[in-house]
């Protein structure tokens, strides 16, 4: 005779059997409970708890900052905001370092390959690019499962240069582990790297990996990965790698001879190589793009319109096909309207090296004060500019030299073949 009652659902049955792997007994009475009896609604499974900003974040670049949700003032003629699903973002202008506007900025989150962002500012002035390095096992050692790879040999010579083009196109976690090794291995690399993090004052980051693999409380914030992109950017290797689409990548000796072969890599991100059906944002120069399981997709953009650079962070979107690439595109088109309308609301600081020291209260003539500079802490009014930087000066802060430069950061995209 056939029962009314309801089939139990095999799928979940086998799930919860692998989860209890080990278990001697499974008893089907948990099982049978799930399920409704005849003439009871079905209950709605429960889902995961979407997760949540906490409630003191940082103040470092004003106090809006520190404020969960979205942070802007619009004024007149400024379009509002595009929807976006990221849980965090930040709109700036590269130069002066003012806040457009911003999203759970400083809220902590998984980088991914972004932090390759600050690898770069930790080592790129170390090793000159034409340097040679015979790749050893050993400088192979510990790169994650699943990792990004440029396609390094063991046993095979790689100029400074090659490296970089693998960290900056490829995302390689090879190449990231090659350099770490060249700078005396990646404990070494990892404690440098967080002592520029706090240089830079991006107190949101904690770093555990090189590469930005995913390890248990390796964090970082849209801010921070903006302050990255923003001090890479004043260095002229940054900027030719990350603005790189394409290159040739040295493979294999020819057999019997000692010419080498070389194949072709493109820049993973999209906005900038227009690969995987995105198109190419106009004026985008870089920088770099992420994705690992706990971070979802993440990545930081520059990009130029008639002079105006900003920069754009977008952290964990919503899954779906290219979707970090959309938002970033939407933000960056809202930026380039709002730019010199809408009211900022905070500011990339600048480096603590970059500060004024104690006792200093005037700025060489020919110079900007820097006294007008946000400290942690200070909302400044979010109209201060990083460092009293004005673009083209050179200024002279606290006995550090600092040259923005006038066509920085770079304009256009290179294109190598």
């Amino acid at each position: 005779m056939l029962s009314n009652r309801p089939a139990l659902r095999r799928p979940a049955l086998t799930v919860c059997a692998a989860a209890l792997v080990g278990t001697a007994l499974f008893p089907a009475a948990t099982a049978a409970s799930a399920v409704p009896r005849p003439g009871q609604p079905a209950k709605t499974p429960q889902q995961p708890e979407e997760p949540r900003p906490p409630e003191n974040m940082s103040t470092i670049g004003g106090d809006r900052l520190a404020q969960a949700g979205t942070q802007v003032d619009l004024t007149s003629g400024v379009p509002p905001l595009p929807k976006t699903t990221a849980r965090a973002w930040i709109v700036s202008d590269a130069e002066t370092g003012e806040v457009l506007a911003s999203h759970n900025a400083h809220w902590p989150l998984a980088p991914a390959s972004t932090l390759k962002m600050l690898f770069a500012d930790t080592l790129i002035t170390k090793f000159p690019r034409n340097q040679s390095h015979t790749v050893t096992p050993q400088d192979m050692a510990g790169i994650g499962d699943g990792s990004s790879m440029v396609g390094i040999k063991e046993n095979l010579p790689y100029t400074v240069q090659d490296l970089w083009r693998g960290v900056f196109l490829r995302s390689g976690n090879d190449a990231v582990h090659v350099l770490s090794a060249m700078n005396g291995g990646v404990d070494k690399t990892v404690r440098e790297m967080q002592e520029r993090a706090r240089d830079l004052q991006a107190n949101d980051t904690h770093v555990l990996s090189p590469d930005g693999y995913d390890m248990p409380g390796q964090v970082s914030s849209a801010y921070d990965l903006s302050l990255f992109a923003r001090a890479g950017l004043q260095n002229a290797d940054f900027r030719e790698y990350c603005s790189t689409a394409s290159a040739q990548f040295p493979g294999d000796f020819k057999k019997g001879s000692k010419e080498r072969e070389s194949f072709g890599i493109q820049n993973t991100d999209r906005l900038l190589s227009g690969i995987d059906g995105v198109k190419p944002y106009p004026g985008l120069a870089g920088v770099k793009n992420g994705f690992t399981t706990n971070a979802g997709n993440t990545f930081t953009g520059v990009a130029d319109h008639d002079g105006v650079k900003l920069l754009v962070t977008v952290m964990h979107p919503a899954p779906g096909d290219n979707e970090v690439y959309k938002e970033t595109t939407a933000l960056l088109d809202w930026g380039f309207q709002a730019a010199g309308k809408v009211k900022p609301v905070g500011t990339l600081v600048a480096p603590k090296n970059a500060q004024p020291t104690a006792g200093r209260t005037e700025a060489p003539k020919g110079s900007t004060s820097a006294s007008a500079a946000a400290t942690p802490g200070s909302s400044g009014g979010g109209v201060a500019m990083a460092a009293g930087i004005t673009v083209g000066a050179l200024v002279v802060l606290g006995g550090v030299t600092m040259v923005v430069r006038k066509r920085w950061p770079l304009p256009k995209r290179h294109d190598e073949s």
